[in-house]
């Protein structure tokens, strides 16, 4: 009997184009809020993008001279129930700006996610947003329904973050899915990273502020998954699958028998 495959999309930046459009604005109106004497630009943040997770990228900013200039509490504990509810704030505004409809399913995300779900796949999420946030990014990207069938992994359920790969070990674990037949899809290299040290096959669909990342190990490197009407620029395609117009799921499946998994 063949083994059931596994499909694992990362959140942000695979499922929708939300750190531009969501996280970054909802970062900027928290520090408003909290009267913090910061705000990033698009640019800084492309930078903040690279630590893994919203809480990590707070922490950033806690230089002995901002912690000072904002007032806020010295001792490490303080410090980090200062951060936990500026987070919480800043989860709360994403949220809004998720159920809003601002932003749109990246392409190719809902058709794929119906074709897996109909083939019998194995349907999951691995991120470091906080799960208020995935799950509100995933039920606007697959669905009510099609959103339960998935398992979702996500905020600080792991010690190490991306590129760390234990929120994907976590995963496969929790759904009994074979790593050999377990697919990731990312759009960073610190998802790529996490992914191929979880000993998993990863595809990349690169988002605005990941083009210009290093994908070497990735099995195939796109725009987007695609959906009909458009054309899907392939970047990198080692193994020559040439996925056209779009990446389909019997491409995914492909990547499977032919990328294998790493030694």
């Amino acid at each position: 009997m063949r083994r059931v495959p596994a499909v694992i999309f990362d959140c942000d930046g695979v499922l929708a184009d939300t750190e531009r459009f969501g996280h970054l604005p909802a970062f900027n109106q928290t520090f408003q809020e909290f009267g913090l004497p910061v705000r990033w630009s698009e640019e800084e943040y492309g930078e903040k993008v690279r630590i893994g997770g919203g809480k990590e990228r707070m922490r950033s900013l806690l230089t002995p001279d901002f912690v000072e200039e904002a007032g806020l509490p010295t001792g490490a504990e303080a410090l980090g129930e200062v951060v936990a509810r500026w987070h919480r704030r800043k989860t709360e505004i994403y949220v809004g700006i998720i159920a809003s409809g601002a932003i749109p399913p990246r392409p190719g995300i809902h058709r794929i996610i119906e074709e897996a779900a109909a083939a019998g796949w194995i349907l999951a999420v691995a991120s470091t947003s906080a799960e208020e946030s995935v799950r509100s990014v995933l039920e606007r990207a697959a669905g009510a329904d099609l959103a339960q069938r998935f398992g979702v992994y996500a905020g600080d359920v792991v010690q190490h973050k991306k590129p760390a790969p234990d929120i994907y070990e976590l995963a496969v674990a929790g759904l009994h899915a074979d790593r050999d037949r377990t697919i990731v899809i990312e759009d960073s290299s610190n998802g790529l990273l996490a992914a191929r040290a979880a000993g998993l096959t990863c595809a990349v669909t690169v988002s605005g502020y990941t083009r210009d990342e290093d994908f070497t190990d990735a099995a195939l490197v796109v725009s987007s998954l695609g959906d009909p009407g458009t054309d899907t620029e392939v970047i990198a395609d080692p193994f020559g699958l040439a996925p056209r117009p779009f990446v389909r799921l019997a491409d995914l499946d492909a990547l499977l028998s032919t990328a294998g998994s790493p030694a």
